[in-house]
């Protein structure tokens, strides 16, 4: 396991920024907090982190927007995303942004530092895939719903009118997620 040390928080949510914070605190890491993005690059830019935890779902726009750019401006650092909106489709685009690990929130303070902790991902073992033929039809549904919101930066309404859907109804669906299969 890797040792504590800098991190960058990028969280909007001040209660849980800050509770966050104290708790891996006191495990040992050296907690900055960043409400915006903009903020959180600037400040990756003036300081050195091991390791960065990322909303994915910000007030101002989105995690996944800035990972990127914070990947950019810290190579080495161990880069985790949280999101209370999980699903393959956007695990698939924060990985493939340079997320290291991707958890759903409420993730416990172990999962946490578990995923924070974890070392470089080696080649995960080949297990049988998931193809479509074998996802249901509501899981798929689910993940096309969670592709189009992601598109329109987690905005319901707009969302909801690309996929031809009441706003009501999207806010249904989306309060009612489908069993991993």
């Amino acid at each position: 396991m890797r040792a504590p040390g800098p991190l960058l928080l990028l969280e909007d949510d001040a209660v849980f920024a800050q509770t966050l914070a104290r708790s891996l605190g006191r495990r040992g890491f050296a907690v900055q907090i960043c409400a915006q993005g903009a903020a959180a690059l600037q400040a990756c830019h003036a300081q050195q982190f091991d390791y960065l935890c990322l909303d994915m779902h910000l007030e101002q726009d989105s995690g996944l927007h800035w990972l990127p750019q914070l990947r950019a401006a810290q190579p080495q650092a161990r880069i985790v995303m949280l999101t209370g909106y999980a699903s393959i489709a956007t695990t698939v685009q924060a990985i493939k942004a340079g997320a290291d690990d991707y958890l759903p929130k409420p993730a416990t303070l172990e999962a946490i530092l578990h995923a924070l902790q974890a070392e470089a991902h080696s080649p995960p073992e080949v297990e049988e895939a998931q193809t479509p033929a074998t996802m249901s039809v509501r899981r798929l549904e689910w993940e096309h719903i969670q592709r189009v919101l992601a598109e329109h930066q987690g905005n319901i309404s707009q969302a909801a009118r690309a996929l031809n859907m009441h706003r009501r109804t999207l806010q249904r669906k989306l309060g009612k997620k489908p069993a991993q299969e």
